[in-house]
């Protein structure tokens, strides 16, 4: 890929950065996301069927499959699909096909993402041809809104074929029966089914499902409902205050992405973890054990632990980019560095300098703090002064609690220290909000008294201050869990220190 931007001739229109940007630096060539969104595809599904071989092959009938480390197979029994009388042993044919097909689609699918990286279009353009109906731009809010409905359509389908496969195509196992079948009465009162999200039917709101009607239903209401925003989002444009809230922009759009993603990984987290319906004991393991006595992690635990893990890093990456893309949208360039300058542009003007408050030491130490220092973006001194703040906060709140003597003291002192983080950064954002304009004016170089260096020009608007706060809490958080995950361990601290010495 490298040596198709070295060629490129829309290279200007690729960002300078490092391959670490991955497909971000395709970002306005349509052509080439294509190609990398095609690619992307098909390396999930050789996933999806490799790993489906590989699970086959270290199957163990004799076992339970939760101890057998396995997290695809359970899936597919949980289907009904292989699952004999009893649900004792699997018939592995079934999976067997299952992952074949998987391969040769993630081949049909790395051709197609190939094509498009080196031969096909690198833009493909807006037209009534067949390929311009592929073509869009990431200022055109009518374009975007219609691909939202497509891809709300497709996930609709893809609810109704699990509905398809409980009615139709041999049914789903129960767990409650211990056997697999067809689902022949779903439930579709929708007091019932909406019900769930108002804990009707149990604290676990959703996840208090217990038999597969209301579950088929579930994925029937939602599959209606899906199709149906589809619809309306293909036939109909943005409104004024979506236009005016909302950000139309690459980086946006991946903002809110992984805010959707880490929502549903959180959700699922949730669900593996209590649920026993949708998730059968028997294969994934009993709820609250995530590994067994020997050892052995269940497939119920590397669900959960992964898609919490995961969910985490989605949140902190939807962060990231939510607060690049409101810079940027702002006008912020996040590459411009930021001096620091005399005080009015004269170093005579007087302002009751001492020999202490304006020597060369303590003026280069102020200087020096992430709040003055020059080069770096509001962003970045966020991170910073974050960072130093949630490190040294979860201290003080682990060794003052109400629980400092027992286990939980040190995971309080983390809980407390980024609930407090949060509130100062409300604080921040609120006063930045009252204080500053929608926009930097300045001529994008700070000022520096003789006494104490003056806050950057670049964090005296609102858009920058904004991203200082948010920046601050992502920074704050970071280095609470690091702080913690230090004084969790500081035995073995001790004892590598001790050993060293």
């Amino acid at each position: 890929m490298t040596a198709v931007i070295a060629g490129n001739p829309h290279k200007d229109k690729i960002p300078d950065v490092g391959w670490w940007a991955g497909n971000a630096r395709f970002a306005d060539l349509s052509g080439k996301l294509l190609g990398a969104h095609v690619a992307h595809a098909g390396l999930i599904t050789l996933w999806a069927g490799a790993f489906t071989l590989f699970e086959i092959s270290r199957y163990n009938p004799n076992a339970p499959l939760f101890e057998q480390g396995f997290i695809l197979l359970p899936h597919l029994a949980s289907l009904g699909i292989g699952v004999d009388a009893g649900s004792s042993a699997l018939n592995t044919y079934p999976y067997f096909v299952i992952g074949v097909l998987h391969l040769i689609s993630s081949a049909v699918l790395g051709a197609g993402g190939i094509y498009h990286a080196l031969l096909g279009p690198d833009v493909l353009l807006k037209d009534r041809t067949f390929s311009g109906f592929f073509g869009y731009g990431w200022k055109d809010a009518d374009k975007m809104t219609n691909i939202i409905g497509i891809h709300l359509i497709l996930l609709g389908f893809g609810a109704w074929l699990l509905v398809a496969k409980a009615l139709f195509w041999g049914g789903l196992f129960d767990a409650s029966a211990n056997a697999v079948r067809v689902v022949a009465h779903p439930t579709l009162n929708p007091l019932t089914i909406f019900g769930y999200l108002f804990g009707a039917s149990g604290s676990e709101g959703m996840a208090a499902v217990d038999n597969l009607e209301d579950l088929v239903g579930g994925h029937m209401w939602v599959g209606a409902i899906c199709v149906g925003g589809g619809i309306w989002h293909t036939l109909t444009k943005p409104f004024l205050w979506a236009r005016r809230i909302l950000i139309y922009s690459g980086e946006a759009y991946l903002s809110y992405s992984l805010g959707a993603l880490s929502y549903m990984g959180f959700l699922a987290a949730y669900f593996v973890s209590v649920n026993t319906t949708a998730y059968p004991e028997v294969f994934y393991g009993p709820t609250g054990l995530l590994e067994t006595d020997t050892g052995v992690v269940t497939a119920r635990g590397w669900l959960a632990t992964f898609h919490f893990v995961l969910a985490v890093l989605f949140l902190f990456g939807h962060l990231w980019h939510a607060i690049r893309a409101r810079g940027e949208a702002a006008g912020f360039n996040f590459k411009t560095g930021r001096m620091v300058t005399p005080y009015q542009g004269n170093p005579a003007v007087g302002n009751l300098s001492t020999i202490v408050n304006s020597s060369d030491l303590t003026m280069t130490f102020l200087q020096n703090l992430p709040i003055y220092r020059s080069g770096i973006a509001p962003l970045s001194r966020g991170l910073e002064i974050g960072m130093a703040h949630g490190y040294f906060l979860v201290g003080p709140f682990a060794l003052l609690n109400p629980v400092r003597e027992t286990e939980a003291a040190n995971l309080v002192g983390l809980v407390s220290s980024i609930v407090l983080l949060a509130i100062l950064t409300v604080a921040l954002s609120s006063y930045g909000t009252v204080t500053f304009t929608d926009s930097y004016q300045g001529s994008g170089y700070g000022s520096v008294a003789a006494t104490i260096p003056a806050v950057p020009a670049s964090l005296q608007s609102r858009d920058g201050w904004s991203q200082f706060s948010g920046g601050f809490l992502i920074g704050g958080v970071g280095g609470a869990i690091f702080a913690y995950l230090l004084l969790d361990r500081v035995g073995s601290v001790l004892m590598l220190m001790q050993g060293s010495l």
